[in-house]
Protein backbone atom coordinates (compact mmCIF):
# COMPACT_ATOMS: atom_id res chain seq x y z
CA UNK A 1 0.00 0.00 0.00
CA UNK A 2 1.29 3.48 -0.88
CA UNK A 3 0.82 6.42 1.44
CA UNK A 4 0.22 9.88 -0.03
CA UNK A 5 -0.30 13.25 1.58
CA UNK A 6 -2.87 15.24 -0.41
CA UNK A 7 -3.70 18.93 -0.34
CA UNK A 8 -7.26 19.52 -1.53
CA UNK A 9 -9.58 22.51 -1.47
CA UNK A 10 -12.61 22.82 0.81
CA UNK A 11 -15.08 21.73 -1.86
CA UNK A 12 -13.12 18.55 -2.60
CA UNK A 13 -12.94 17.86 1.12
CA UNK A 14 -16.74 18.18 1.37
CA UNK A 15 -17.17 15.80 -1.55
CA UNK A 16 -14.89 13.26 0.14
CA UNK A 17 -16.92 13.56 3.33
CA UNK A 18 -20.18 13.05 1.42
CA UNK A 19 -18.82 9.97 -0.37
CA UNK A 20 -17.47 8.64 2.93
CA UNK A 21 -20.85 9.07 4.64
CA UNK A 22 -23.00 7.92 1.72
CA UNK A 23 -21.12 4.64 1.24
CA UNK A 24 -20.41 4.08 4.95
CA UNK A 25 -16.63 4.14 4.49
CA UNK A 26 -14.37 4.24 7.53
CA UNK A 27 -12.03 7.03 6.37
CA UNK A 28 -11.21 9.44 3.55
CA UNK A 29 -8.64 7.03 2.12
CA UNK A 30 -11.44 4.58 1.39
CA UNK A 31 -13.46 7.44 -0.13
CA UNK A 32 -10.58 8.32 -2.46
CA UNK A 33 -10.19 4.65 -3.44
CA UNK A 34 -13.95 4.37 -4.07
CA UNK A 35 -13.93 7.47 -6.31
CA UNK A 36 -10.93 6.19 -8.29
CA UNK A 37 -12.47 2.73 -8.65
CA UNK A 38 -15.73 4.27 -9.88
CA UNK A 39 -13.84 6.39 -12.42
CA UNK A 40 -11.89 3.40 -13.72
CA UNK A 41 -15.05 1.33 -14.20
CA UNK A 42 -16.94 4.17 -15.92
CA UNK A 43 -14.07 5.14 -18.26
CA UNK A 44 -12.95 1.91 -19.93
CA UNK A 45 -10.04 1.99 -22.35
CA UNK A 46 -10.72 1.72 -26.06
CA UNK A 47 -10.64 -1.78 -27.50
CA UNK A 48 -7.60 -2.44 -29.72
CA UNK A 49 -9.84 -3.45 -32.64
CA UNK A 50 -11.66 -0.12 -32.48
CA UNK A 51 -8.38 1.81 -32.43
CA UNK A 52 -7.17 -0.10 -35.53
CA UNK A 53 -10.46 0.65 -37.31
CA UNK A 54 -10.16 4.38 -36.57
CA UNK A 55 -6.50 4.44 -37.67
CA UNK A 56 -7.52 2.80 -40.96
CA UNK A 57 -10.32 5.35 -41.45
CA UNK A 58 -7.88 8.22 -40.87
CA UNK A 59 -5.78 6.99 -43.82
CA UNK A 60 -8.73 6.81 -46.24
CA UNK A 61 -9.28 9.50 -48.85
CA UNK A 62 -11.79 12.14 -47.80
CA UNK A 63 -14.34 13.87 -49.99
CA UNK A 64 -15.27 17.53 -49.76
CA UNK A 65 -18.97 18.25 -49.29
CA UNK A 66 -20.04 21.83 -49.98
CA UNK A 67 -23.59 21.54 -48.65
CA UNK A 68 -24.15 18.55 -46.37
CA UNK A 69 -27.92 19.07 -46.05
CA UNK A 70 -28.41 19.34 -49.82
CA UNK A 71 -26.19 16.34 -50.55
CA UNK A 72 -28.03 14.07 -48.11
CA UNK A 73 -31.53 15.50 -48.56
CA UNK A 74 -31.90 17.04 -45.12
Amino acid sequence: MVQALLEINENSNRVLNVVKAKYNLKDKSEAVEWIISDYISSEPELKPGFVKKIEKMKKEKNIKVENFAKRYGL
